[in-house]
């Protein structure tokens, strides 16, 4: 029960990755607040079990309205907001192709939602993280720009920005004891990629193959190191980037 009495919004979680670390954070004792833009009302139906412990709430973390309301719908339900996992982006509906035919619309959809989605949630959660005396952001980012995978310039583009920002953010809100800090997994056999057979047949075992841990990544291999971050195991530690891809990269 290590987040026992901490409120935690989770963004994306209504499936695959982000529902995997809502099902560990309950697990752990804390109240959580599902924001994604289809399906929170029924992952938090499904998963609270009539303890009230787990609100849905319709959220475009790219829009800076919804995630206001995000975080004022987790005020008004729990009375604070101690964790925030950004945990929202396009990843599992893309197509690995060559950058000079990547179009400025495809570009900034994805950045809009992995940059500035991030970027807007933790706006939304850090008044009230100031007002109680802390709190815990963890970002959700990616193996690929360690790496430089090629053929997803814009997804590699903006998770090299998450990282970035991880590091900035955590400078900027120390002060505040508020920690920052990232998980970035490997390519993991999400609900999302299972439905994309491009990226499946494209990234599987060429993803497994590269492994020191040769075996497919699966979501519930990433829940460990965001209750890590989560939690006060990790109470001195911040501006980090933790990579779970299963030796894939040594970082």
């Amino acid at each position: 029960m290590r987040c026992s009495g901490q409120v935690a919004v989770v963004t994306g979680g209504a499936m695959g990755i982000g529902r995997a670390i809502v099902q560990a954070l309950l697990a752990e004792g804390a109240k959580v607040v599902i924001a994604d833009r289809d399906g929170a009302a029924e992952a938090a139906t499904a998963l609270d079990n009539a303890r009230n412990s787990v609100i849905g709430v319709a959220c475009d973390v790219s829009s800076p309205g919804d995630t206001e309301a995000m975080a004022n719908a987790a005020l008004e339900a729990f009375g604070r907001i101690d964790v925030l996992v950004n945990n929202a982006g396009v990843y599992s509906s893309l197509k690995m192709t060559p950058f000079e035919d990547l179009s400025v619309d495809e570009w900034r959809r994805v950045l809009d939602v992995n940059i500035m989605g991030q970027a807007m949630a933790t706006r939304a959660v850090t008044p009230a993280m100031r007002r109680q005396g802390g709190g815990s952001i963890v970002n959700v980012s990616s193996g690929t720009p360690f790496k430089g995978v090629p053929f997803m310039l814009h997804y590699v583009a903006s998770k090299g920005a998450v990282n970035a920002m991880t590091k900035a953010l955590a400078k900027e809100l120390g002060a505040a004891d508020i920690r920052v800090n990232a998980v970035a997994p490997g390519f993991t056999l999400s609900d999302g990629v299972l439905d994309n057979p491009h990226q499946l047949e494209r990234l599987q075992e060429i993803s497994r193959q590269a492994r020191v841990l040769q075996r497919d990544q699966h979501p519930d291999d990433i829940v460990g190191a965001v209750i890590y971050f989560a939690s006060q195991d990790s109470a001195f530690v911040t501006g980090q980037t933790l990579v779970v891809d299963g030796g894939a990269y040594f970082h």
